[in-house]
C-alpha cells in the first residue's frame, strides 16, 4: 500500500526541477498534490497530467509564493479541491547571482522575498489546518550553500541559511501539535539552474563530491517521500544533506 495515500501536498514551485521530481514521487506514494507555478502553466499541467497517470488526483495553481495574498490563495485552492492539506514542501526559489561587490539590492530582495519569505508566507497559510489536525508536515528546501556559503551567491546562501534558522524554530513551536518541520540541503543537483553553471564548473564541482556526480531530482525526492511519511514521524528540526558527500 503506498505510504502517503489519502495524504494531500502542496508542492510550492513544481512545475520543473526538483520540485517536479518531489510531485511526481509523492504521488506515486498515493498523495493528491496541489502543484504550484509562477508563470509556466503548460509545464505545471504536464506534472499533473502525468501525476494522473499514476492514479492520484492533481491541480494545477498559480501563485507567486513572495506574496502573501497569492500563498494565502494557493493555500485556500487546495482546500477547495481536496478539503485538506496533510504536507507543505515549500520547494519555489530563484537564483540572481552576483559577486557582492556588484549585488544590486533587487537582486538580493527577489532571492529573499521568494526562496525565504515565501516559505514564511506558505508555512503560515498552512498552519491554521495542519494545528486544527494536530497532525502534518513541512518540510523546507534549503541547500548546502545555505551550510557552507558560496561565492557569487550571498543572497542565495542568507536565504538558505535563513530557512535553516525558520525551519528549526517552527520545529520546536509546532511540535507539540504534531507537526514536523524538517529542511532537505541539496547539494549540485541535474536541473535547468545545475546545467546554466557551464561544462567547468560542474567539473570542478564533482572534483569536491565523494560519489563523484552529480545528483538527480529523484534523490531529492526521495529523502522528502520518507520525511513526509509515517515512518519519519520522530524526525523533526533536522537538516538534511542530499549531496553527494559534497559538505564532508
Amino acid at each position: 500500500m503506498p505510504t502517503l495515500s489519502g495524504k494531500v501536498a502542496i508542492v510550492t514551485g513544481s512545475s520543473r526541477g526538483i520540485g517536479r521530481a518531489i510531485a511526481l514521487e509523492l504521488a506515486a506514494q498515493g498523495a493528491n498534490i496541489v502543484v504550484n507555478y509562477q508563470a509556466k502553466a503548460s509545464a505545471a499541467e504536464e506534472v499533473v497530467a502525468r501525476i494522473r497517470e499514476r492514479g492520484a488526483q492533481a491541480v494545477a495553481i498559480q501563485a507567486d509564493v513572495s506574496r502573501s495574498g497569492e500563498a494565502e490563495r494557493l493555500v485556500q485552492g487546495a482546500l477547495e479541491a481536496f478539503g485538506t492539506v496533510d504536507i507543505l514542501v515549500a520547494n519555489a526559489g530563484i537564483a540572481r547571482d552576483n559577486l557582492f561587490l556588484r549585488m544590486s539590492e533587487e537582486e538580493w530582495d527577489a532571492v529573499l522575498n521568494t526562496n525565504l519569505k515565501g516559505a514564511f508566507f506558505c508555512a503560515k497559510a498552512v498552519q491554521r489546518v495542519l494545528l486544527k489536525k494536530r497532525a502534518g508536515r513541512i518540510i523546507l528546501m534549503g541547500s548546502v550553500v545555505g551550510l557552507a556559503g558560496n561565492v557569487g551567491q550571498a543572497n542565495y546562501a542568507a536565504a538558505k541559511a535563513g530557512l535553516i534558522g525558520f525551519g528549526r524554530t517552527l520545529a520546536k513551536e509546532l511540535g507539540s501539535r504534531g507537526i514536523t518541520v524538517n529542511i532537505v540541503a541539496p547539494g549540485f543537483i541535474q536541473t535547468d539552474m545545475t546545467a546554466a553553471l557551464g561544462e567547468e564548473i560542474i567539473a570542478k564541482a564533482k572534483e569536491r563530491i565523494a560519489l563523484g556526480r552529480l545528483g538527480q531530482p529523484e534523490d531529492v525526492a526521495a529523502l522528502v517521500a520518507f520525511l513526509a511519511s509515517d515512518a519519519a514521524g520522530y524526525i523533526t528540526g533536522q537538516v538534511i544533506g542530499v549531496d553527494g558527500g559534497l559538505s564532508l
